[in-house]
């Protein structure tokens, strides 16, 4: 597709998955408009669209008129959301003002605004909780472990009624572990990585929590790949897919990775889950995502290694911007 020209609205634009496709989409020549709210705990970073030539809209999704930002749109990647998992436990109903509540306002902007636009949609492998085999493909019986998956789950589903009762091009990508630059750090609020590469570049030992798990990490290069395709192919469109990225690999194995492509002064510690989080971890998780790597013909390109080194290298010059 050639991007040139055309309009494109992103939703969590100054967010780290955002930011990085706000980027990307410009470069390709799209007009972009980013909506952030700046939330308090959420992802968005005014640097984070540094250099890009991107419309950046301050507003907060569950309030602002959205019909002028879907105005002629000919896509919306919709990536605003509430992600922390125990910020979902502790206020379930502010979770749900935005992951579900507000997707049903901007479907409606979207409705009177942007009939044909296409939709992909910012979903999550947290909804399948703890998986009855591995890898996981989307035949898997959803059962959210917390209340941030519930709220998620039930704004996927609105977006996927939207294709099937008016015939909108609507794509729902269910995302594993991202990570890479623009990242939120300061914290575990996004990912538990953040906090690894904060702690290593401030030379303070990070925590592992058990340590046996098994994860699989997508580097957001592929990560934003994948939201353009699948706006690009109409194969795609109607469909909920899972995205993964390279082998799996252990907690234990992922944290001396990084220890390792740090420094010397990096290490960390291993202890047992805290009790509130043993109560929603979901075990061991990858992903099983041929059924995109067709559909779309992506794979990812970053090996885990090269983008572990990538980001902790890029925080390095950078750290005081996102703390």
């Amino acid at each position: 597709m050639d991007w040139s020209g055309r309009r494109v609205l992103v939703t969590g634009g100054a967010g780290f998955l955002g930011a990085n496709l706000c980027h990307a989409l410009a470069e390709r020549g799209a007009r972009v408009a980013a909506l952030d709210g700046f939330l308090f705990g959420g992802g968005a970073n005014p640097r984070n669209l540094d250099g890009a030539n991107v419309e950046l809209v301050r507003g907060d999704i569950r309030e602002i008129d959205l019909r002028p930002l879907c105005e002629g749109a000919h896509a919306i990647f919709n990536l605003a959301a509430q992600t922390s998992h125990m910020g979902g436990q502790a206020d379930p109903l502010a979770d749900i003002a935005v992951n579900a509540v507000a997707q049903v306002r901007l479907i409606q902007a979207a409705r009177e605004a942007a009939p044909d636009a296409i939709v992909v949609h910012a979903s999550t492998r947290q909804f399948y909780g703890r998986t009855q085999k591995l890898p996981v493909d989307e035949s898997q019986p959803v059962a959210p472990p917390d209340a941030n998956g519930v709220s998620k789950f039930a704004g996927e589903q609105y977006w996927m009624i939207e294709n099937r009762v008016r015939g909108r091009p609507v794509v729902s990508l269910r995302l594993t572990n991202c990570y890479g630059p623009r990242l939120r750090i300061r914290d575990a609020r996004q990912t538990f990585l953040g906090i690894w590469i904060r702690c290593v570049l401030e030379q303070k030992p990070f925590e592992v929590w058990g340590g046996a798990q098994l994860r699989d990490l997508t580097y957001v290069d592929d990560v934003t790949e994948a939201f353009i395709r699948a706006a690009e192919s109409p194969a795609c469109h109607g469909n909920i897919f899972n995205i993964g990225g390279p082998p799996p690999i252990s907690l234990h194995d992922l944290a001396e990775m990084v220890v390792r492509l740090a420094g010397p002064s990096a290490r960390y510690t291993t202890r047992e889950f805290p009790a509130d989080r043993a109560q929603i971890d979901i075990g061991s998780y990858h992903a099983d995502d041929r059924a995109f790597r067709t559909a779309a013909g992506w794979e990812p390109k970053i090996g885990l290694e090269d983008g572990i080194a990538r980001t902790i290298d890029w925080y390095r010059s950078r750290l005081g911007d996102y703390l």
